[in-house]
């Protein structure tokens, strides 16, 4: 794909030309007929705002019904979408990316929920943004706001999913990265009984999304919680669609322990994670006879092959958590039901963490052009460089990923071994004879 990586379109806002919008909008048209409809939202960055301006101009130059529901997060777009009778939605975010970043998420209708858009409708869209055809823009009408309505709707999918809960015994520390779940998430805990600490929690449009805050940078969450004596934290991404944790003692629980504790929950003995996951979880899954899918990156790979193999479970060692009967990772979700856990099971979150043993992983991002990124694929000198590598890695029971990233510009090489030092060192040396090669 041209444009379209492992989580849709992601680039320089900049790049997100009225023209590129409008041919996007075009693409849709082209791939679903004239009488679709289309739901618009996004998170908080500044592009964001006139994004969702340039495409409501293109819907209304293609007649195409839409709605905007503004601020909301990547999984709450998806959820509402769908039960308000849209055909699609442009979700239009960069996730975790800074703020000069941004992004375009499109949605559409699957059999029972929403899902991200197949590859049929990528390869038509990115046919029309590559076509010469240009279109005089139509300036967009009034339109009813739906925030409020999609607000009230996703809330109450949330606590229809959670069931009976009471989290009145609570001190939970929140880290909103300054992005979609700043609208929500405080309040649907609070509605539950528990009591909330929140940081960088701005629903503005602005410059301040996970700008050292939010999941990429958790050392302001584990500050809070240490500092006010909480139960335990969590930090989202600026969409929302995942989320990490901090227990009490200010230790990350990320998407590789999230899933084996909801899994030994809900008793499930199935679950879908990707290639980047750490070798604790593979072990934790043959001891516990846990049955295990093993797909490439990215939450749609995992999703994908949750619907094919009915597997209740999976999501990234990232955050990214798909529940049972969800079509996307939600972070707001994923942390009510381990809220939940932790009270019927009357476990802290490091009880339930401790059910696996993570190995050391260390992980260098290598500066790469899209050429280098390429040649990784087609390079016999850099496939030779990485089997000798894995043979090093073996005195450590180790293991070796290296890719091209799909969001970036950059080759993350990945290792997990039993000695912390001797895999830093070798992912070190990788990573400079791997430039040489490249």
């Amino acid at each position: 794909m041209k444009y379209f990586g492992t989580d849709g379109i992601r680039q320089k806002a900049e790049k997100f030309t009225s023209e590129f919008l409008t041919k996007i909008v075009a693409g849709i048209v082209d791939y679903a007929g004239d009488n679709v409809k289309i739901l618009l939202g996004g998170d908080t960055r500044e592009s964001t705002e006139w994004i969702l301006a340039d495409l409501e101009s293109a819907c209304e130059t293609f007649g195409v019904e839409y709605g905007n529901i503004g601020v909301l997060p990547t999984p709450a777009i998806n959820y509402c979408f769908y039960e308000m009778g849209f055909d699609f939605a442009i979700d239009v975010t960069a996730s975790h990316n800074p703020y000069v970043d941004n992004g375009i998420k499109i949605l559409e209708r699957g059999k029972t929920s929403g899902q991200k858009l197949s590859e049929k409708g990528c390869e038509i869209i990115e046919k029309a943004i590559d076509s010469e055809k240009t279109y005089a823009l139509v300036s967009p009408t009034l339109r009813e706001d739906l925030h409020e309505e999609a607000v009230n709707l996703y809330k109450e999918h949330l606590k229809t999913y959670l069931g009976p809960a009471d989290f009145t015994n609570f001190k939970i520390g929140m880290d909103c990265a300054n992005g979609a779940t700043s609208v929500i998430n405080k309040t649907v805990f609070e509605e539950l009984g528990a009591t909330v600490e929140v940081i960088n929690a701005d629903p503005n449009f602005g410059q301040k999304i996970n700008n050292n805050c939010g999941s990429t940078h958790l050392e302001p969450l584990k500050e809070l919680v240490i500092t006010k004596k909480l139960d335990f934290g969590v930090a989202y991404d600026g969409d929302g669609d995942r989320c990490l944790m901090v227990n009490r003692n200010g230790e990350e629980v990320d998407g590789d322990e999230i899933i084996p504790i909801l899994a030994n929950y809900l008793k499930l003995d199935k679950i879908a994670i990707t290639v980047m996951a750490n070798q604790g979880i593979l072990n934790w899954a043959k001891e516990n006879h846990i049955e295990t899918e093993i797909t490439p990156v990215g939450d749609s790979n995992v999703a994908l092959a949750m619907r094919e193999k009915n597997i209740g479970i999976g999501g990234e060692q990232s955050g990214h958590v798909i529940l049972p009967g969800e079509a996307t990772g939600d972070g707001i979700l994923t942390t009510l039901m381990v809220t939940k856990a932790i009270t019927e099971t009357n476990k802290s979150l490091e009880e339930l963490a401790s059910i696996i043993t993570k190995y050391p992983q260390v992980i260098v991002n290598m500066p790469a052009t899209p050429e280098q990124k390429e040649s990784l694929k087609t390079s016999e000198e850099a496939k030779q460089l990485l089997l000798e590598y894995n043979k090093k890695l073996e005195p450590v029971s180790g293991r070796l990923l290296v890719r091209p990233s799909g969001t970036e510009n950059l080759i993350r090489i990945t290792m997990w071994g039993e000695d912390e030092k001797t895999i830093t060192d070798l992912a070190n040396e990788l990573n400079n004879k791997l430039g040489e090669v490249l």
